[in-house]
């Protein structure tokens, strides 16, 4: 018997499909679109892991399936190519980050193919290659011209002796992860984009997602973080009654403020300090506080630390003066920098006045008690009565969030107002290898935009890589240019951008790819957007897909898109474990893919991936689990090769011929019914696989003397089925039944209902309670032939002999139970 040799088989087909063009994207308009896009990877030097193999193997499933219901389908791959890794490995390997990234990009390349992916390969799309980056540049410039990139200072990490910003996750215990050079803050011109003016419309945007997991909404809209309060104005009589605003979500606590806090970067801090006793203390505390991480700042297991500035604010209503503090667990960049302190009714404020000593105003009281500040434990944070707030005492507290709010309003002292915890994206980055900003800076014309049709602006060659500055400072014929608008000699941008630019557009270059002259044609997108089913990791719940959100937005206000959200569904795969653990190589536990396919072949490494835990659950790898699954593809091997004389044979199927060609018929088409439902509907894979593996148990068992036209449809059918799941053993199956074409390219089989129906069906029967026998009934008899036909058995009347039956019970389709005494 010819031997499944798993190596062979799919070296020859992956060739194959290359050579035909088979995964091509078909253009033919009379069919339904179907786009299926897993997130790109970044081309690291690990190459593909277990978590790259589950999310293409789930993509590509669901893309064959699509492809063989009609569908002309997209499905493509490329490489999240730009970012701060291959800068250091340019670093500690002394070569440039672009031979470093497009020799990752080639491999990883090859083991996709290894993989057995559909991909299109001429959409290919690479993130840090110049025909992409060019119109990441000219998606900038449409950014600027519609006033949502702007330019100002911020604070960022600052390493001295790198010379460079750190990200967050780069400061390590307040050290520069790379020279362990304590980090400061540091004030620069950076580039942002105001992501905050699509706040609301990103909100409400969730709510037209039904497909997308809650857990991925939830954590989007705390991101955006809408809270509805009101803005509080309060003067600070000795800098000529300078205003601070405060936001609250708890303008019925106003009367209770007795502090006000600001973050250590407020800009008044230096003028409220001045000159006071405490001067000196504070600017160092100020010193102190840019080494720490704003997480670091707003943990709750961190202590609260404040300084009194010396200075007052009036109170907007009462106007009494209230101490001004600065603290550490204020930020510059939430809300306006500035809190209002109301320690009697919020657990924080309560935490820090009894630390600092600092009076507590009760202004909210229980319905039927009272409250007395001396003796309060904690801040009561319940619902009550408004006391010592004016004319609004009396008033339950829920009604005073409103008239309050109003009554500012009234005032010109604040007013109700919506806040957002989300803030404007933060896009430079002091690196080289990223998509360079394309601005220039001209003494004479101020800040001047790359003309579009000067694009792309070309990362340089001769830079110096040596960890202390930013790399693209060291290149003249980068940094110095002309001004596009007068002439004169000026310098160019040397930021580049945050690499998450690059993945909030690149699902639109794929329906497009080969466009020269705009980033997609706006009816090529059309003809594609939105992506249909869009599979990925849940840590990119957040930033990636909101960016590509709100890019999607944009380019929808701009008259490029027609659909304003990228993603209908969204699937987000569980990790792959081993022994329970996250794979890594620090534990020793990883599981290489490449190794898996050199043993059991692509085919069997899918088949367990996709069968050994629904898709959105974490998958504990197995070997003997592996190991099971190439048991199964041989068997259905061994099923097809003793068989394979059958192909040759014109037999047609009849189904009604014998009892057991009838009940093969209704297994097969129960099968074709559920996978279609399990792939089709709910992404369910390892369901749809446990039930072509019954079949294949159906088959086994099927007697030789039955009809072999209906055996015959049935190990056809089951190959077909198959197909998505395995695709290269099919393929040889398939060929070996003397087919003609792919089997990727054959219509999916559609169910019969009426070969679900069935004739007969099993009951059991019992005699008090205790089950004895076993019939089949028709399924259409009524409970007078049902109870006819249990007495009528031969085991039974033995065993209800000389006994009187008291009650005959039945339940059609399901049992008999007979009383006697």
């Amino acid at each position: 018997m010819k031997e499944y040799k798993a190596n062979e088989i799919e070296a020859k087909w992956q060739k194959y499909w290359e050579q035909i063009g088979i995964h091509q994207t078909e253009e033919d308009l009379k069919k339904p679109k179907y786009y299926t896009l897993e997130q790109f990877p970044y081309p690291s030097g690990e190459g593909l892991h277990m978590g790259h193999m589950r999310v293409y193997s789930i993509g590509d499933v669901i893309a064959r399936f699509r492809k063989m219901n009609g569908y002309r389908v997209l499905h493509v791959m490329g490489a999240d190519a730009f970012g701060l890794p291959a800068e250091n490995a340019a670093i500690s390997r002394g070569i440039n980050p672009r031979e470093w990234t497009i020799n990752n990009m080639e491999r990883i390349r090859s083991e996709q193919k290894l993989i057995g992916a559909s991909y299109d390969w001429d959409r290919y799309v690479g993130t840090c290659l110049p025909d992409y980056y060019q119109f990441t540049q000219w998606l900038f410039l449409l950014l600027y011209e519609r006033g949502l990139a702007y330019r100002k200072k911020a604070s960022v990490n600052w390493c001295p002796t790198c010379s460079t910003v750190l990200a967050n996750e780069q400061v390590e215990d307040g050290k520069c992860w790379r020279c362990d050079t304590e980090v400061t803050k540091k004030e620069l011109e950076q580039w942002f984009l105001r992501i905050t003016d699509y706040a609301e419309r990103l909100l409400e945007g969730l709510e037209q997602l039904p497909k997308w997991p809650d857990k991925v909404k939830a954590m989007q809209r705390n991101w955006i973080g809408k809270s509805e309060g009101a803005h509080v104005t309060f003067t600070i009589p000795e800098l000529e009654n300078e205003q601070v605003t405060v936001f609250t979500t708890r303008p019925d606590t106003l009367y209770g403020v007795t502090y006000m806090v600001l973050a250590p970067e407020h800009p008044l801090v230096p003028q409220l300090i001045k000159g006071k006793e405490t001067e000196s203390d504070i600017l160092a505390f100020i010193e102190q506080m840019k080494k720490q991480t704003d997480i670091e700042r707003t943990s709750t297991d961190t202590e609260k630390i404040g300084w009194f500035t010396g200075a007052y604010a009036k109170h907007p209503l009462t106007e009494k003066l209230v101490p001004i503090w600065v603290a550490n667990y204020v930020l510059m960049d939430y809300g306006t920098g500035a809190v209002m302190g109301v320690p009697a009714h919020d657990e924080r404020d309560f935490e820090f006045a009894k630390k600092y000593e600092l009076p507590i105003q009760v202004v909210i009281r229980p319905e039927n008690d009272e409250l007395d500040e001396k003796n309060l434990s904690k801040a009561f944070v319940e619902d009550g009565i408004l006391v010592n707030s004016g004319a609004f005492s009396g008033m339950p507290n829920r009604q005073g969030l409103q008239t309050i709010a109003n009554y500012l309003a009234d005032m010109k002292k604040g007013g109700p107002t919506v806040n957002y915890r989300l803030r404007d994206w933060l896009i430079s980055r002091q690196r080289y290898w990223g998509a360079p900003i394309p601005m220039i800076y001209c003494e004479s014309c101020g800040v001047v935009p790359v003309p579009k049709e000067d694009l792309p602006v070309i990362l340089p060659e001769d830079v110096v890589f040596d960890g202390k500055r930013n790399p693209l400072t060291t290149s003249e014929s980068f940094a110095q240019t002309t001004c596009p608008s007068c002439g004169k000699t000026a310098q160019r941008e040397t930021d580049t951008m945050d690499t998450f630019i690059d993945s909030s557009w690149y699902f639109l270059r794929y329906t497009d790819a080969k466009n020269s002259k705009i980033p997609f044609a706006k009816e090529n997108a059309d003809g594609w957007m939105p992506v249909d089913e869009y599979i990925g990791g849940i840590e990119h719940a957040v930033l990636h897909l909101l960016y590509s959100r709100f890019f999607t937005k944009v380019l929808y206000d701009a008259g490029m898109l027609s659909v304003d959200e990228p993603f209908t569904s969204l699937l987000t795969q569980g990790m792959v474990l081993k022994d329970g653990a996250k794979m890594s190589k620090s534990k020793g536990n990883v599981v290489s893919p490449l190794e898996i396919i050199e043993k059991y072949g692509a085919d069997t490494a899918r088949l367990f991936i996709l069968f050994a835990a629904p898709p959105d659950r974490d998958l504990d790898w197995n070997d003997a689990g592996v190991e099971g699954s190439y048991r199964f593809l041989s068997r259905v091997w061994r099923l097809i090769v003793q068989n394979k004389d059958l192909f040759h044979q014109e037999l047609k199927p009849n189904g009604q011929s014998d009892k057991e060609a009838k009940e093969l018929r209704r297994l097969l088409h129960q099968t074709i019914k559920k996978v279609t439902h399990e792939i089709g509907e709910r992404n369910h894979f390892n369901t749809a696989i446990s039930s072509i593996m019954e079949l294949v148990n159906g088959l086994y068992s099927y007697p030789e003397q039955a009809d072999r036209g209906t055996f015959k449809e049935g190990l056809e059918t089951l190959v077909i089925l198959l197909a998505p799941f395995v695709p290269h053993i099919t393929e040889e199956l398939w060929e070996m039944m003397d087919k003609e074409g792919s089997i990727h390219l054959v219509s999916w089989p559609i169910h019969d209902p009426a070969a679900l129906v069935q004739d007969e069906v099993e009951i059991v029967v019992q005699i008090n309670g205790k089950v004895k026998e076993k019939l089949m009934v028709p399924t259409k008899a009524d409970r007078a032939e049902i109870e006819k036909l249990a007495l009528s058995q031969e085991k039974v009347q033995q065993l209800i002999a000389n006994k009187t039956v008291r009650k005959v019970i039945v339940v059609p389709g399901r049992l008999v139970n007979i009383v006697v005494g």
